[in-house]
């Protein structure tokens, strides 16, 4: 067993709301019998969701009432503003209050962080807060951010991104020294613009294991465990990586239905191919940290279906379990006394 912690779920949010939701809840509990999980919104609805997939209100699983749902098209300040009683938002005014550990959500991704940081603030130190995701790579995985928080970024903000990165990344056991590499258009020091260019230099004079320079193509190759760069190129890049995974997994099923002879090698590699849909499965990496607040929240994919928010249900669990605000913000206050010092 773990360090008991208490979530809360926005259960309202994402393209299916509780259909999926509270089957994930059900499940996590199985996992972690030292959990506990609040579901946020409309009470009736969630008490017909929970029947239906067959659990029941107990000390660890309770619902608490909201009159409103942030929808997935509603702008974030409309969302900020006029939707107090919202699911989302009383999800998050919880963790604030310290009633819970974490936020889980699959709504709206800029209400949600829109809301987070006006209700839990930014860590010192920190002045925006990023969205980090792990991805499959050769040898492992690795955690990317900003994927869509922060458009425009400057070489400070590069940094701490780089700092949040490497306290999760090592937080989650993945690494002891998790090696940062900066997203650029080549490995040679003279490229990239001026932003890219500044935090190299930041990096390389702090003690953050710094690997230098990564391509697009490298960072899939294990080259480092996370990858820094600004919302708009990360966000660009992980799309683009999920369109290209599509792409071949459309010709596969499109060679193998070809012919009789294809159709047979198709059975013949279907344990393999069964064993790579499971390596890259998306489900398994659902669950996007938005680091740098002052508490956990985890946003999921929209369109996730009970296995995939079970997997952000586990980011949260490990980012509470861990307290990694905290270790954020020691790590922050470490690096600033050693740079008074120097």
């Amino acid at each position: 067993m773990g360090q008991a912690c208490t979530l809360t779920l926005d259960a309202m949010g994402g393209d299916h709301g509780p259909g999926v939701t509270v089957p994930a809840a059900l499940a996590a509990l199985r996992r972690h019998p030292d959990v506990r999980l609040v579901l946020v919104g409309d009470g009736a609805v969630l008490e017909q969701a929970l029947a239906a997939a067959g659990g029941r209100l107990d000390e660890r699983l309770s619902i608490r009432h909201t009159g409103q749902v942030v929808e997935m098209d509603e702008s974030p300040s409309q969302a900020l503003r006029y939707k107090k009683d919202s699911s989302m938002r009383v999800a998050i005014d919880l963790v604030k209050d310290g009633i819970a550990d974490a936020c889980v959500s699959a709504g709206n991704t800029g209400a949600l962080m829109a809301t987070a940081r006006y209700v839990l603030k930014t860590l010192p130190g920190i002045d925006r807060p990023a969205i980090c995701t792990t991805i499959p790579c050769i040898g492992g995985r690795f955690r990317m951010l900003d994927l869509g928080a922060n458009v425009d970024c400057t070489a400070e903000h590069l940094f701490q991104f780089a700092v949040m990165g490497s306290v999760l990344t090592e937080a989650s056991g993945d690494a002891t020294a998790p090696r940062i590499g900066l997203l650029n258009l080549g490995e040679e020091e003279i490229k990239g613009n001026d932003q890219v260019k500044h935090a190299a230099q930041l990096l390389q004079g702090s003690d953050l294991n710094y690997v230098g320079y990564v391509e697009g193509d490298r960072m899939y190759q294990g080259v480092a465990d996370v990858v820094v760069c600004d919302g708009f190129t990360g966000n660009v890049a992980l799309k683009s990586s999920e369109g290209v995974a599509a792409v071949i997994s459309h010709y596969l099923r499109e060679e193998f239905q070809r012919n009789l002879l294809t159709r047979l090698a198709g059975l013949v590699a279907l344990p393999v191919l069964r064993s790579l849909r499971r390596r890259l499965d998306p489900r398994r990496y659902n669950g996007a940290s938005l680091l740098g607040l002052r508490g956990v929240v985890v946003k999921s994919h929209g369109g996730a279906d009970a296995v995939a928010f079970e997997e952000a249900i586990e980011v949260g669990i490990l980012e509470a379990r861990k307290s990694v605000p905290t270790l954020i913000d020691e790590r922050l206050g470490t690096l600033f006394a050693e740079e008074a010092r120097s």
